[in-house]
């Protein structure tokens, strides 16, 4: 990794971050001490980068990431004592495993923005550049709604994924994840292809209730009922399809092969 950076580098750095030296990145830090003057162990900043840029890099680490400057730098909690500041952060001491994946991080992104990036033809100018938030969105870890819903659904079941997602859409933090029907549907439609046939319909109620005008939502919880024998409340769901989509052929043939018609 060569010591000094290209200004280009230096702004684009991403993903997991929050590197030596994160003071003065939030309001709340006002309760730790400032940074150095003399900056020590620099493994991937340039030894001579000015204080204020390397502060300013910083800043926007822990903004992408929606995190404190201890996320990566240990904390001296014995400063707490006395008038001074309640903690002390040491930010030449390498113990956290987050500070060591940062650099690693920082400089697969340089090698991404620079090397990657850089050989794609006709690419665009000015060029899209990887960054911090285009992957954590102000999260510590990027994840998808999809993964955050499966871990629910995994440890702690589908009703605790529910109340998981209405949570997160009523924060609605920093555009994080995509709320959209599709990406719900799209979780609920994997749930179905792995057989669990209840969790998929619980997601796709919760899907409804955010989007009640989406006769997609109707036809695939109408699928779902059907092929697990529940044939009224399957011909509910074709009839909401019909109500909003009149003449979806689909539904109109799933009544037909069911026997009934398109309205009660």
């Amino acid at each position: 990794m060569p010591s000094v950076l290209t200004a280009r580098a230096r702004r684009c750095m991403g993903f997991v971050v929050m590197l030596p030296l994160a003071v003065l990145c939030l309001p709340r830090l006002a309760i730790a001490q400032g940074p150095p003057q003399k900056f020590e162990n620099l493994k991937y900043f340039p030894k001579d980068i000015p204080r204020d840029s390397l502060l300013e890099h910083m800043r926007g680490f822990t903004i992408a990431l929606g995190v404190r400057c201890q996320f990566c730098h240990v904390a001296d909690t014995t400063a707490s004592n006395g008038p001074g500041p309640r903690e002390r952060l040491i930010f030449k001491l390498d113990d956290k495993p987050t500070k060591r994946k940062a650099r690693f991080m920082l400089r697969m992104v340089d090698s991404l923005n620079n090397v990657v990036l850089a050989s794609l033809p006709d690419r665009s100018n000015p060029p899209v550049m990887i960054q911090c938030v285009t992957c954590h969105r102000g999260s510590p870890y990027p994840q998808t709604l999809e993964t955050v819903l499966d871990d629910a659904i995994t440890h702690y079941g589908v009703d605790s994924a529910v109340t998981r997602y209405k949570t997160l859409r009523e924060d609605m933090v920093s555009g994080r994840y995509d709320f959209s029907e599709t990406s719900l549907s799209e979780v609920a439609r994997k749930l179905a292809e792995r057989g669990k046939t209840t969790d998929a319909i619980a997601l796709y109620h919760l899907n409804q209730q955010y989007n009640p005008n989406s006769a997609n939502i109707d036809f695939a919880l109408a699928e779902l009922y059907r092929a697990s024998g529940n044939r009224d409340q399957a011909i509910t769901e074709y009839r909401m399809v019909l109500q909003k989509r009149p003449n979806d052929r689909r539904a109109l043939q799933r009544l037909k092969e069911m026997g009934v018609g398109a309205s009660h």
